[in-house]
């Protein structure tokens, strides 16, 4: 027996040395020497590795050579040294942090799989920014009822990023309004009313806090400008009439966001007719308030026109009246922002005009001669108008007179006649036509009381 395990003994040292060099794990490892590394515990020993190697010949077996072995076996051990290189304490890591890296107020989003630096995509979007030296607010900021990354015109919509406002609209409206960086949205226009008012769907801030007040403010009695007006008239009652004229000659000036603005300065843009030439911009609209005994005259000689032409019975307005534009000489400030306040200029024909209406006996002081004769001209055409209209006064606007006129029946005209003094027999004013020798058209009306100056148009020059 001895002499059969003897025999085997190379074989199992050559499996040993086999073993041994395909797992190199099983041999104790050498230790190793760290610099500049502070020594710490060796970790523990990693758990021995054994197998098992069965020597042949000391199992039993049938003469068929089928059988099992259940023979000795031999264990080897190899043990690895845990004495590596020592691992250094690691540094602190903000990102391991649970808060965003950007507020640092609410929690890092996680997607199911991945947890990222950022709460939400604003603020990923604005730490980038923020690290290009752009000043962007995250939107976290608390102590104010806007929301820092609102909008800061409109308040209602995100900022663009990098921008201080939502859209080119809203940067455009905040730049038109001398935007300096606060609330531009004021207080409703209507009177008695605190309400802030409305924003618009586009940021732009509206005059009104509602509907209501808006009809209200656009229709507002232009002497008291507490109540409506009544219809077809400028004034809410006849108390407020009669206050206003008895205090004329005055102007009175037109909100701009009336009905009674928008009306007349319409008529100026639609008017304007000069080819080439682009229509200015009105920026003032004044309500002419003559005396009463002014208006007496002129209201009785439209009754006697009327009386004779029937026009009100044909769908006409009472005498055939319309409105035409007038240009004139301005000498001073009237009209200009605060100015409401006549001259005491002879020369000034605005003032002497609005204060006392037309007067024919001043005929031909500034051109010497009519082309229709001696008679007070004006026009349909706004931009004709224009041409006459002139400052002796440094200012940045124009003043133009919108006037009502009694036509009543017109004579209609083509070709100069400057002998006239009166309109031709059977009619009551001349309608001197585009063509022949005139390229815009004109209202010639030969008496005082058919003519009163309506509105006083203050635009750009």
């Amino acid at each position: 027996m001895a002499a059969s395990v003897a025999s085997h003994l190379p074989l199992a040292l050559s499996l040993l040395h086999t073993v041994a060099t395909q797992y190199p794990g099983l041999t104790k490892s050498q230790p190793t020497t760290n610099v500049n590394t502070a020594p710490t515990a060796p970790s523990a020993p990693a758990p021995a590795a054994t197998f098992s190697i069965a020597l042949p010949g000391s199992g039993s077996g049938t003469g068929n050579g089928s059988g099992s072995s259940s023979g000795q076996t031999t264990s080897t051990a190899g043990t690895t040294s845990g004495a590596g290189a020592p691992m250094a304490t690691p540094p602190t890591n903000s990102n391991n942090s649970a808060q965003c890296e950007h507020c640092h107020l609410k929690p890092k989003y996680h997607d199911g799989v991945k947890t990222h630096s950022y709460c939400s995509k604003s603020c990923a979007v604005n730490a980038k920014l923020a690290n290009g030296n752009q000043k962007v607010s995250h939107g976290h900021q608390h102590g104010s009822s806007t929301p820092p990354s609102n909008c800061d015109f409109c308040h209602n919509r995100p900022k663009f990023p990098g921008h201080p406002f939502c859209s080119k609209a809203c940067a455009k409206n905040a730049s038109s309004s001398s935007y300096t960086g606060g609330n531009p949205q004021g207080t409703c226009q209507a009177p008695g009313c605190s309400k802030p008012t409305h924003v618009n769907k586009d940021g732009t801030c509206g005059d009104y806090c509602s509907l209501s007040h808006k009809t209200l403010g656009e229709t507002l009695c232009i002497m008291c400008l507490k109540a409506a007006k009544q219809t077809n008239s400028h004034f809410c009652s006849k108390a407020c009439a009669d206050n206003a004229e008895m205090k004329g000659p005055m102007i009175l000036e037109v909100p701009a966001g009336h009905v009674t603005f928008r009306d007349v300065a319409d008529q100026f843009k639609t008017s304007w007719r000069h080819v080439g030439t682009k229509c200015p911009t009105v920026k003032r609209i004044y309500k002419i308030v003559s005396p009463q005994s002014s208006l007496a005259a002129y209201n009785a000689y439209k009754s006697s026109v009327e009386a004779r032409g029937q026009f009100a019975t044909n769908g006409r307005s009472a005498g055939n009246e319309n409105r035409r534009w007038h240009g004139t000489k301005r000498e001073c400030h009237l009209g200009d922002k605060g100015h409401t306040q006549f001259c005491g200029s002879q020369t000034c024909s605005l003032c002497c005009i609005v204060k006392t209406s037309f007067d024919l006996s001043l005929f031909g002081k500034k051109t010497g001669w009519g082309r229709f004769g001696k008679g007070i001209y004006t026009s349909s055409t706004s931009s004709k108008s224009n041409d006459y209209s002139t400052n002796e006064c440094r200012s940045s606007l124009k003043a133009i007179l919108l006037n009502k006129v009694i036509v009543g029946k017109g004579c209609k005209l083509i070709q100069d006649n400057v002998s006239l003094t009166t309109p031709p027999q059977g009619y009551d004013s001349v309608l001197a036509e585009k063509g022949g020798s005139l390229n815009y058209d004109e209202l010639v009306v030969y008496t005082n009381d058919a003519i009163r100056p309506s509105f006083l148009v203050m635009y750009e020059a």
